[in-house]
This record gives structure tokens, sequence and C-alpha cells, in this order.
């Protein structure tokens, strides 16, 4: 009976613990699908709990319940509706350039003896033959008319050019126009009623936004890929040109993604993929895109004049630090230093200086030269703008009339070899590291520098020392120390007397170009 009684009491327990272990169960269920049905949503920006409704809540068709902190470009599970979207707009571009080759070059073999010995010594006269290179790119479909943003790059001297929809027709394409320094291009194709991409407001995208990057890459028909915006306001200096407004993005861009779209997740055009930074050639999270409010100014003239219209202000500027803006009086190194001003250019009959620093245009704050040279490129020729300058420490301003920027293609002096000769060199300066004398005609003449007549030529940098870190170079004529000019010897010695225990403030010609280094 003891047994007996312990066995019920057993499976009293029992079935008192498995009636407990299914009403638990029955309870996670109905819990389970309240949440999958979205009778209970946790809203992970407020810490609300909100109740359902009829609104959408994947992809861009999300209502308030998807923004985060009212930022309608919230992270979302899908982007497939993003790419349903714009992915009809963008397009594969493929270019035929002609080449010739032939001559001597053609053949390892002309060289050879025993080779030239069946033409009795003389090595045979060929013709050059045409040859065709095939590139691909990618292109945007801007306007339902066929109007389409690419490039200028995946275009450049090409004779034929083919477009292909994403629907696999293709239509040859005529070049609008093209603008070399911002790298894009307009073409146009017999068609009508195209899916198009509205521009957006790129002005408007912050650090940290989602992105689409939308093309062709590798040959492998249209891809995307997704990442965020990593900087704005980039300058990588490989362009075709000086006019550079990138943004950056980690979103992957291969060869063959020139020209295609990066869209926000609202389905706008904010970028033409542009550049990648790769050691290997392959994309390593780095990209660049031409902004879109940049590609529709060029547009927009492309189309109306066939050509694009730069103010330009004439001056050489270079970026503040934090030696330069002490030597100067500004307060930081937020500005543009004026390194040179041209003869006869608007900025010289408005009265800016060697040595003035622009601190902003209008209302509007200047940071560095990247900005500066755009925000004044971005206003037409005529134009009157205001600038406010640091001079001395104080400010004022400044009333400038643009002129028209036109592009000036010199050739590369061919004198890398030729430095000037060490007689008569002053010993290297505990101050400077370098060894100095001064300019001659002959020596300019070797430099191939233009209107520089006077000045102190470095002719040797000291390995290891202040000048080699400040960036000095072999063949670079010091025109001022400390805003003196110097001459000769006693000019250096004088001058550099006034930095005590400061760096000094030198002004230098280097090819042409003048700058201002700290040493």
């Amino acid at each position: 009976m003891k047994n007996y009684y312990r066995r019920q009491n057993s499976s009293k327990f029992i079935r008192k613990n498995s009636l407990t272990a299914v009403l638990i169960g029955c309870l996670a269920i109905i819990v389970g699908l309240a949440v999958t049905f979205g009778v209970i949503l946790p809203n992970r920006a407020n810490g609300q709990a909100l109740k359902a409704d009829n609104s959408t809540t994947s992809g861009v068709n999300s209502n308030d319940s998807s923004k985060l902190n009212g930022n309608p470009r919230a992270a979302t599970a899908s982007y497939a509706d993003v790419v349903e979207q714009t992915s009809p707009a963008v397009v594969t571009i493929r270019s035929d350039i002609k080449t010739k080759t032939g001559g001597q070059d053609m053949s390892p073999f002309l060289n050879d003896p025993m080779f030239r010995e069946f033409f009795g010594g003389k090595i045979p006269q060929m013709k050059p033959q045409p040859r065709t290179e095939h590139a691909l790119g990618s292109g945007v479909i801007v306007g339902a008319d066929g109007t389409i943003l690419t490039n200028n790059h995946v275009v450049d001297g090409a004779e034929k050019i083919q477009v292909e929809l994403l629907n696999r027709k293709t239509y040859d394409a005529k070049v609008i126009g093209t603008d070399p320094l911002s790298d894009l291009a307009v073409l146009k194709i017999d068609a009508t009623g195209l899916p198009t991409l509205p521009l957006g407001d790129s002005d408007k995208v912050r650090v940290g936004d989602v992105v689409l990057a939308i093309g062709n890459p590798l040959g492998l028909r249209q891809t995307v890929t997704s990442g965020i915006i990593s900087a704005k306001g980039r300058a990588t200096g490989i362009s075709d040109g000086s006019f550079e407004d990138f943004l950056q993005t980690d979103a992957p861009i291969n060869h063959g993604n020139s020209g295609g779209a990066l869209v926000d997740v609202d389905g706008e055009l904010i970028g033409i993929n542009s550049q990648i930074l790769s050691p290997s050639g392959g994309s390593i999270g780095i990209g660049f895109a031409i902004p879109s409010n940049m590609a529709k100014s060029v547009m927009n003239q492309l189309l109306k004049n066939g050509k694009v219209e730069r103010g330009m202000l004439g001056v050489g500027i270079q970026n503040l630090n934090s030696d330069l803006a002490q030597s100067f009086g500004v307060k930081d190194v937020n500005g543009v230093l004026i390194n040179s001003v041209k003869a006869g250019s608007p900025a010289d009959k408005a009265g800016i200086k060697q040595g003035d620093v622009i601190t902003a245009i209008g209302d509007a704050k200047v940071s560095d030269t990247n900005e500066l040279r755009n925000r004044v490129a971005g206003t037409a020729p005529g134009t009157e703008i205001g600038l406010t300058v640091s001079r001395n420490g104080s400010e004022q301003n400044i009333n400038v009339k643009l002129t028209e920027f036109n592009p000036e293609k010199t050739a590369a002096n061919d004198n890398g070899e030729n430095n000037p000769g060490n007689s008569n060199d002053s010993p290297a300066s505990g101050k400077l590291g370098v060894s100095i004398q001064p300019l001659t005609p002959q020596i300019a003449n070797q430099l191939g520098l233009k209107n520089v007549s006077q000045g102190m030529v470095v002719t040797d940098v000291q390995t290891g020392g202040k000048a080699e870190d400040a960036g000095l170079q072999q063949g670079d004529v010091i025109l001022q120390i400390n805003r003196q000019n110097v001459n000769n010897l006693n000019d250096v010695k004088t001058a550099l007397a006034k930095s005590g225990e400061k760096p000094a403030l030198l002004l230098i010609n280097r090819q042409n170009q003048t700058i201002y280094i700290t040493v």
C-alpha cells in the first residue's frame, strides 16, 4: 500500500504538471501568433507598443512605424521594392573605340637578326592596322525621351555606342555633350516612354544613409549592391579634371559600374558611380559617385548650350593647417589660403592679395579648397559674389565679379632630371635643413620657370631634416620667408630671425605653382 500510495501521488503530480505544461505551451503559441500577425509590434525607435493597422511594414512603403527618428531612410529587411522601381532605368553601355597599331612595334621578331635576313637585313615597312577596343559601362535614363547620363570616360573617343536596356532591347546612341572636367556625358537614344530615375537632392544626403549601387560590373549584366554613404565632398585627384565633389560609399563598385546609378531607399538618383580606389583593381569598399546636383547642373547646360560654363576667381589656393593658420592669424584651419593671384583676374581687380584667407562665400562658410573651387565653378560667369577674407588677422568683405573659366592645357616641362648645380651653395641651414643659392636666369630657365626672376633655389634637402618633413623639395624656389622677400643669404637670416621658436612660414614656387609651407 505504501508503495501504491506513492505511485498514486506521483501520477497526480505528473497529471498536474502535464496540464500546466499544456497551458504554458498554448499561451506561448498565442503570444507568437500575436507578434507574427502584428497584434503587438514593438517600436524600437521610441520604445512604445503600436496596435496593428492596415499600414505596410516592409520595403520603402512603410509608414511612420518604419521610420528611424523621423527619417524615411530607415533600415529595412528588403530593398526589393526599390530595386524593382529603379533598375529598369539603369542601362548597359558598350563603346567601340578604334586605335591604330603597327610599324616596328607590331612584333618582337622585327629586331631579331635571323628574321631580318629574310628581308636583306632591312626591316619591312608595315602599315599601321586599325584595331577596335570594346569598353563596357553603365548609364541612367533620366528622360523618357531617351536622355541618358553616364561618365565621360565610358564614351570618350568612341566611334560607336550601343545602349542595352534591362529588357535586352538595344539602341544606337549619339553623344549630345561631354564634360571631361566633371567626367559626365549625356547620350540620346531614339526611343520614347522609357522608365526614368528621378534626380534627388544630393545636398540632403547624410553620412550613414543607406544607398544602392546599380550597374553592370565586369560584364555580368545588371547587379545591385548595398552600403552606406561613407563621406561627402571627397576629391581623389585621379579624374580627367579638377572639379570633384564625390559622395564616397562602401557599396561595392567594380569595372563596368561606371556611369551607373547610386540611389537612396526612396528610389531617387543621388549619384552617378564614377571611380574606385583599389590596389588590385577590384572593389575594397571605397567607391565614389558624382553628386546628383552636380550631374543635373552639367546635364542641363550640355542639353541647352552644348558646353558647361563655370565661374572663375583667378587665384591659387591651398588648405590650411595649424601652423599656417597661426602664421596668418586665423583662429582655426577652416578656410582657404590664397597663395597666388593671377594678374588681371577678377580677384586681382577686387583687391584680393596673396596671403589672404577666404573663410566664407556669402553667408556660407568655406572649409577647404575643394568646397571653394566647386562653389565658384558652380556660379555663372558675370555673377558678383561676396567673399569674407581674413587679412593680417582681421576680417573684411570683398565683392568679386566672376569671369568664365577656360581650362588651359599646358605641356609638362621636360626638366625632371635637370637640377641646378651645387656651386656656391650655402651650408645646410640648421633652421631649415636645406642648401640654397640665389636664383639666376640660367637656373630659372633650367627649371622651366615662368615670370620668376628672384628668390632662393633649393639645391639639396637634408635627409631626416625639418624641411624634408615639411615637404620641401630640390628645385623649389623660396620666394618669401615669414612674408619677407628673400634674394640672398642675408635676407634669409634676417627673415628666419623673426620666427623665434615658431615654425618659419615659406612661400615657394614649385613648377610654376606657388604654395605656402611651414618649417
